[in-house]
């Protein structure tokens, strides 16, 4: 059986102490069975309240014509997730609750309180100009901001930067955007309906042009700002409580600001929309994509600098940093192994990059003073996923790291009494067997 280099053991617990048992409510299945059970009666909800609305008809012919943009949103966030791909359940989680749970908030608390401003005021059209907003960006981004506070709280290790904030807080509010469209298409197929508009000069046409091909992005852009906010406290030290709590609030400000102004853009005179369009959503749209961008680039610079270490100790192949830093290195990998090896070996590959990639963010963190008290703990965790998958993993990574580059020298630090681990013998072959590794001295993980 092989043998792979040492780690540090696990913290030993108090001795003599007997297991503490989770009270019945603590149990994961009780909290995922009552958090299922919400979503699912907030969607049955929301789904009859915009039936209501709009009528079985209106609600099919907004369904169908929601849904153009989702795919491409979706897609578009889970390709800047790429490098440390989250779990695709904090994704179906974040669209349920956008959708179903933040769609079913906005709609009641906003038209409770454009009521109740028009029986105070007995001014409706300005209850309804002061409900769009003011009261509408306030709840509907604070609504949002929800699943990206419950992914924050507890899924910390899925949340680990500015990229997981943006993508949860981009996928919550598609999830937001899709269930509001259908609200508003179908009303404006039933205005058609009563009108006998039809073709390009409809509501429907019209409605479906600004809300779906101009700016599907709308919501998104607002939400996001909430998310850089999580993200970036997410970097931050865990003894930094006022920083890790007031970066959120401004990034919820922020995003509240920037809807405030696209609500109030059709009382900017006749091209007032387009004014606030062009003079300031695109610039914001492009803003932010090149911020995410230029972050994702400097994720995979991070795990290029931090993984040499893991190459000396013994437990990454020579070249692996390189590949790992490289999204199109990592493609050829998985095709590789998927080519060669089955579909299983593929997702072994990704499961192996992805383990690469959080254990290089964890140690980065680490010697940034960021780490959490379950660093070792941690590290031993990836460390041991990676040593599982590497029969298949390594002979893939190599292939890709022939095909994109040379192999890198070795780290040019000297290392006293530190082995070298070479690529395997037949990198292009199927994986060989398991063999004892040259051993190697203990490594010391705090030694950033």
């Amino acid at each position: 059986m092989a043998i792979h280099p040492p780690y540090p053991t696990r913290p030993a617990g108090p001795t003599g102490s007997a297991p503490r048992h989770p009270h019945w409510w603590q149990r994961g299945w009780v909290r995922y069975g009552a958090l299922i059970t919400l979503l699912a009666m907030s969607g049955l909800v929301i789904l009859a309240l915009v039936r209501e609305q709009t009528g079985t008809e209106g609600f099919l012919v907004g369904l169908g014509l929601a849904v153009f943009p989702v795919p491409l949103l979706i897609a578009a966030f889970r390709w800047l997730d790429r490098v440390e791909p989250g779990p695709w359940r904090n994704l179906l989680f974040s669209f349920a609750w956008g959708a179903c749970a933040a769609a079913l908030i906005a709609i009641v608390a906003n038209s409770f309180a454009t009521r109740w401003i028009a029986m105070t005021t007995a001014d409706p059209s300005g209850a309804d100009t002061l409900g769009a907003t003011v009261i509408a960006p306030v709840v509907e981004e604070s609504a949002k901001a929800a699943a990206v506070l419950l992914v924050f709280l507890f899924r910390r290790r899925d949340f680990t930067g500015i990229v997981d904030g943006v993508v949860i807080a981009g996928v919550t509010a598609t999830g937001f955007a899709f269930t509001e469209n259908i609200l508003y298409l179908g009303n404006a197929f039933g205005t058609d309906r009563l009108s006998g508009e039809s073709g390009l000069a409809s509501v429907t046409a019209a409605t479906f042009f600004v809300r779906v091909v101009m700016s599907p992005f709308a919501h998104p852009l607002f939400t996001v700002l909430t998310g850089i906010g999580f993200g970036v406290a997410a970097l931050s030290a865990e003894r930094r409580h006022a920083r890790r709590v007031l970066l959120p609030l401004t990034g919820l400000l922020l995003a509240m600001g920037m809807h405030a102004l696209w609500n109030s853009s059709p009382g900017f005179g006749r091209f007032g929309f387009f004014g606030v369009y062009a003079a300031f959503m695109v610039p914001a749209f492009g803003l932010l994509t090149w911020l995410v961008v230029r972050t994702r680039q400097r994720e995979l610079r991070t795990v290029r600098a931090e993984l040499p270490v893991y190459t000396v100790a013994g437990w990454l192949g020579a070249a692996e940093p390189w590949v790992l830093g490289s999204m199109r290195a990592r493609r050829i990998a998985r095709e590789y192994a998927g080519h060669h090896f089955g579909r299983s070996a593929a997702r072994s590959v990704a499961e192996y990059e992805a383990y690469a990639t959080s254990l290089a963010f964890l140690r980065h963190r680490g010697r940034r003073g960021r780490a959490g008290a379950d660093f070792v703990v941690r590290e031993r965790e990836l460390l041991e996923e990676l040593w599982r998958r590497r029969e298949i993993a390594r002979p893939a990574l190599a292939y890709a790291a022939g095909a994109t580059a040379p192999l890198p020298a070795p780290p040019p630090w000297p290392v006293p009494g530190y082995g070298y681990v070479a690529p395997p013998a037949q990198p292009y072959g199927p994986p060989a067997q398991a063999s004892a590794p040259t051993p190697y001295p203990a490594y010391n993980p705090y030694r950033f």
